[in-house]
């Protein structure tokens, strides 16, 4: 298995001197927000980590590896890559076997650090159960992956794309713990309450690593969904991003978009349509968890 892993000069250090190190997903460089908005956020959040105590491992598949941290020149190869395939479980073994660029989903990401015994991954938000999917069975593999993968994965909840009481519905059902940070609501991305609750409150990365060292240490295999409100000033209103979500999934039904090309579309469309307003509260709210997980490693690694 580590015959697949490379891991950057930074990260390596960091694992040398015993420091905590965050993983970061990548496709949300290749296929979450425009070229050269992706690259620089991809920056920015990895600085906020290093500013907080940890390293930043960006994680990829390039030419038959697992990128463990990535170097500028990768970022910026990712950032404008036409052809990145989006990995996820499923994915894995093929972009790697044929060599291919892969960006890793939240599921992909999520294997990738446990491989590299990495405990905490910063993402924007998790996928889920998407609208509709009693009948076309689209549901987010992110979400069985959280079932199964011992990784904390700190989110500002998931897409309000999907269908959230669902998604919550289904981690429920798979044991995987909901926790929120500063509110007992769990937010829903673009906006702060979904008006569905998490299951438990922790407000402090103490409490968090405590929380997570708990679980583990019990044998309950599994991730921890640790969802972060989008901060105040850079939130979107409910019902304006309601009436804008709506029209996007209309717009993608009527265009028979389906499956992995979904979310992109929808992200893509509802920028559009924001007059770029999203894209700057999708920003915020990454670096902003990117800060909560910083904290939560360094919190985590204490408890060792």
């Amino acid at each position: 298995m580590q015959a697949f892993l490379q891991f950057s000069p930074e990260v390596q250090a960091a694992r040398a001197a015993g420091k905590p190190v965050v993983a970061l997903e990548s496709t949300i460089i290749s296929h979450g927000m425009p070229y050269p908005q992706n690259v620089q956020t991809a920056r920015d959040v990895e600085q906020v980590i290093r500013d907080a105590g940890a390293a930043p491992a960006t994680i990829a598949i390039i030419d038959g590896r697992i990128c463990i941290g990535l170097a500028d020149e990768q970022l910026e190869l990712l950032g404008q890559a036409k052809d990145a395939i989006k990995v996820s479980r499923r994915d894995l073994a093929y972009v790697l076997s044929q060599k291919k660029l892969g960006a890793t989903t939240v599921a992909a990401t999520m294997i990738c650090a446990k491989l590299a015994g990495i405990e905490v991954f910063v993402t924007g938000g998790i996928g889920g159960v998407h609208r509709g999917a009693e009948t076309s069975f689209d549901i987010s593999a992110d979400l069985q992956e959280l079932a199964q993968t011992g990784v904390a994965v700190v989110c500002a909840g998931v897409k309000s794309i999907l269908d959230i009481g669902l998604t919550l519905e289904y981690l429920e059902t798979h044991g995987v713990p909901v926790v929120s940070v500063g509110q007992p609501a769990f937010p829903a991305f673009f906006t702060r309450d979904s008006g569905f609750k998490a299951d438990f409150q922790l407000d402090t990365p103490e409490e968090q690593a405590r929380f997570i060292r708990t679980k583990w240490q019990l044998g309950l295999d599994g991730g921890v969904v640790v969802s972060n409100p989008v901060p105040e000033a850079s939130a979107m209103h409910n019902e304006e991003i309601d009436a804008i979500i709506a029209q996007a999934l209309r717009e993608a039904g009527e265009q028979d978009v389906k499956g992995k090309l979904v979310t992109p579309f929808l992200l893509a469309r509802i920028k559009e349509l924001t007059d770029g307003r999203s894209l700057v509260t999708n920003i915020a709210l990454v670096k902003h968890n990117a800060l909560v997980g910083a904290r939560l490693a360094v919190a985590l690694h204490a408890t060792h």
